[in-house]
């Protein structure tokens, strides 16, 4: 911990720790972050990176990406409506920490069955 202040006697949602994991949290986010890590992506093209998603939770998904700022959507002009979402500087921000939790649970190693 950066000093005193950060030690707590319990879980705080406003520790820093605890904001980021959350940030972080929940099924396919992850992946999707690692996409718009790459610049700016349209809704088809993220299904199309992740064909295992169905449209509802990626667009759920996209919607706390951007309720927690981490993401934002520009609708394109034209016909159809085209929208692009890319990350915000705090989304990109989340690089190293996406970086460092992948080496870590690459050293903890794989769960094996049963």
């Amino acid at each position: 911990m950066p000093g005193l202040r950060g030690r707590t006697a319990r879980p705080e949602v406003t520790c820093p720790v605890e904001v980021a994991l959350a940030a972080v949290s929940g099924r396919w986010t992850t992946l999707l972050l690692r996409e718009l890590m790459h610049g700016p992506l349209s809704f088809g093209e993220l299904r199309a990176r992740l064909p295992e998603i169905s449209p509802k939770v990626l667009a759920e998904r996209l919607r706390t990406l951007e309720e927690r700022e981490l993401a934002r959507c520009e609708r394109l002009r034209g016909f159809p409506v085209r929208t692009s979402y890319r990350l915000t500087g705090t989304g990109l921000a989340l690089r190293p920490l996406l970086v460092e939790l992948y080496r870590t649970g690459t050293a903890i190693g794989t769960p094996g069955p049963g």
